[in-house]
Order: C-alpha cells, then sequence, then structure tokens
C-alpha cells in the first residue's frame, strides 16, 4: 500500500533537494536534515528562516507548532506500542508520518495488531524522501511548482481514503470534518501553522463528545 505513496514521496524530496539549493544550503546539510529530521512541512518551512546567523528559537518554535499534532498521533498508538521496550518505542516513533500513522491506526481499528505495518512503512516512506532529496541535490533542476502536478494534495488524498474510506460512518466523518473547517479558519485567521493544532484539537474534542452509543451501534 506504501509504495505508490513512496513514489510520490521522491518527487516532493525532489523538490526539497531543489528548494535548499537556493536557499543556500550545502548538499551534506540538506541530507542530513531529511535522514534526521525526516518532516516535509517543518524542513521546507526551515527553508524559509534560513539566514546568517540561524534563528535556532523561531526554527524551534516552528517546528513545534507545525509538528504539535505528532503528540496526538502517537498518543492514538499508545496502545499498541505499550508493550514494547523504551528504545524500541522511540526507534518507532522516529518513523512516524501521517500517511503510515493513518495506515497503521486503520489496521488496527481491524484488528491487525503487527507494529510492522508502522514502522516498514515508515522506512520506506523515510527511504524514498532522502533518496529524492539527493536526487534534487545532485540535478538541481527537478519540481519548482510541486501544485502543478497535484503533488500537493497526495497526502490529504491519501489520508481521506485511508482513514475515512475504510469506515466512512458518521461517527468517523464528523470529527475529521470539524477538523478541517476550524484548520481552515485558523489558517485564515491565526498565525502561521497553528490551525494544525487548533485542527487536531477540535477533531479530538468532537470525536470525545460524540454519545458512545454512536460508537457501539455503528451508526452510519
Amino acid at each position: 500500500m506504501m509504495l505508490p505513496l513512496a513514489t510520490f514521496t521522491v518527487a516532493f524530496g525532489l523538490a526539497f533537494g531543489v528548494a535548499a539549493i537556493h536557499a543556500g544550503i550545502t548538499h551534506w546539510e540538506a541530507i542530513l536534515m531529511s535522514m534526521f529530521v525526516f518532516a516535509a512541512p517543518s524542513q521546507f518551512a526551515a527553508l524559509e528562516l534560513w539566514t546568517t546567523p540561524l534563528p535556532l528559537l523561531a526554527l524551534a518554535m516552528t517546528t513545534m507548532a507545525i509538528h504539535t499534532r505528532h503528540l496526538l498521533m502517537s498518543a492514538s498508538l499508545y496502545p499498541w506500542l505499550k508493550p514494547l521496550p523504551l528504545l524500541q518505542q522511540f526507534g518507532v516513533i522516529f518513523m512516524l508520518t501521517d500517511s503510515n500513522w493513518a495506515m497503521a491506526l486503520g489496521e488496527y481499528q481491524r484488528g491487525e495488531r503487527n507494529i510492522g505495518i508502522l514502522l516498514g512503512g515508515g522506512i520506506a516512506l523515510w527511504t524514498a524522501w532522502v533518496i529524492g532529496t539527493g536526487i534534487g541535490l545532485a540535478f538541481g533542476g527537478g519540481i519548482h511548482q510541486p501544485e502543478r502536478f497535484g503533488l500537493d494534495v497526495i497526502m490529504l488524498c491519501f489520508l481521506l481514503v485511508i482513514v475515512i474510506g475504510g469506515n466512512p460512518k458518521l461517527v468517523m466523518i464528523l470529527p475529521w470534518l470539524a477538523a478541517a473547517l476550524s484548520a481552515l479558519l485558523a489558517y485564515w485567521w491565526l498565525p502561521p501553522y497553528l490551525h494544525v493544532l487548533v485542527g487536531a484539537l477540535t477533531g479530538g474534542m468532537v470525536a470525545i463528545l460524540l454519545p458512545k452509543r454512536w460508537y457501539k451501534a455503528g451508526i452510519l
């Protein structure tokens, strides 16, 4: 399931490699960033802030704002990760992305308990991301406007299919709809990147407040 998405991830990585060149980042800095940060949104945001001297506090705060949702994502996987030793938990979470989280969560809800689904998907995406970055750095041309090819909505479409498509019930759709609407409003009216946190918290609150009998009845 992750192979098609990994192919598109190469293209995203290529775009990052090209953008890194234009931002004045050296090849080894860009490669190390893709290897150890492994987070496309914060890496692209870092390019916008990349000056001399580096604004370390701004970089840290921006990255934290963008990826606050990972606190909620990893918390949702706690029942799955709990039996693992602590170091293994950290190793698996390092590979956590929106895509393999959605895929793994869907499998968990269907009764699958093999953590390799989460880890294997993350490794596939990490490999594709690093390879794509290397290609972008090596050839320097690549994709300047990925939205022209629809690459900017690939991840969104994948998440919708995995999370909602596999369980198209009202109790699943309402939290995601609330998250989308609140994130959109926050994007328009709040400071940059806060819409991510607002959407995640709103969706979570709606899911908590829905009547428990809806979940038990499997309301469509």
